[in-house]
């Protein structure tokens, strides 16, 4: 896992004891797994970074990405480096460490937390990427796993540049916390901006952690989405086959954590 970006949403949710404001109904938490269920296209999925945590799936649509941009510094930049390799600057940031974890030549690095406000300490994503790139307007690749941060994020940035991530690979973290109300409204917020430029095209349950079970609902704590822009779809149907042949666990001394039902279409 990544270390954490700046001050997790998640911290301000438990002291606010959000649990207290009601709870999610099976219906509404049923209605969002359905809109998170992964479809497949022409677009074959490949992985990236190691077989393990910080690996993900992806769709091989990687031709005329000029930029990656990957917030948090985790123990590896595999995945960094199988982008950089291809071709694709890599734009990575952390307040927490000096530096990435290895060097690449495409490699860029900003000691700063990516967060909803800029400063000394604290830079948006918007205006991360127009720092980085002030001139471009091509298409970008987004891989974001920042322990809980990724909603606040997620609600900051703005829609002209969600349109210009072509792939976005996200960590999800805390989705035990949908049967909170006040959560719920918050993180379906975050899929429902998402979902209205892209679709996911891969899911996966990381087993670091386990599962709650709601009525007949599972809904693991952490899992893993890739969504694929909608123009770059021609053709689809939902997946069939979980876990997918290239889905590995993210922790090996824990047990494998197969995908809900829930969370796909099924037969």
């Amino acid at each position: 896992m990544k270390k954490f970006i700046g001050e997790p949403v998640l911290s301000l949710f438990a002291a606010l004891n959000l649990q207290s404001g009601g709870s999610t109904t099976k219906d509404e938490l049923q209605s969002l797994c359905s809109k998170l269920h992964p479809v497949s296209c022409d677009k074959e999925l490949i992985r990236l970074g190691p077989i393990g945590d910080g690996g993900y799936l992806v769709p091989d649509d990687l031709t005329g990405i000029e930029a990656c941009f990957s917030p948090g510094v985790g123990f590896s930049s595999t995945f960094e480096k199988d982008c950089a390799d291809r071709g694709i600057k890599v734009f990575l940031a952390d307040g927490s460490v000096d530096s990435a974890k290895s060097y690449h030549k495409l490699f860029v690095f900003i000691k700063k937390y990516i967060a909803m406000i800029t400063d000394n300490i604290f830079i948006t994503i918007d205006d991360w990427v127009k720092l980085s790139m002030p001139d471009s307007q091509s298409d970008l690749l987004l891989q974001m796993d920042i322990e809980g941060s990724e909603y606040e994020v997620l609600l900051a940035v703005s829609d002209a540049l969600l349109k210009r991530f072509r792939i976005i690979v996200i960590e999800f973290h805390a989705l035990d916390g949908l049967r909170s109300k006040p959560f719920f409204k918050i993180a379906s917020q975050v899929f429902e901006k998402l979902l209205r430029t892209h679709t996911c095209v891969h899911n996966h349950p990381n087993n670091c952690s386990g599962l709650i079970q709601y009525e007949d609902l599972e809904i693991p704590s952490v899992m893993e989405f890739t969504f694929l822009r909608n123009d770059r779809i021609s053709s689809s149907s939902f997946a069939k086959i979980f876990p997918h042949p290239l889905d590995a666990d993210n922790a090996e001394n824990k047990p494998s954590l197969p995908l809900p039902a829930c969370w796909y279409r099924g037969e």
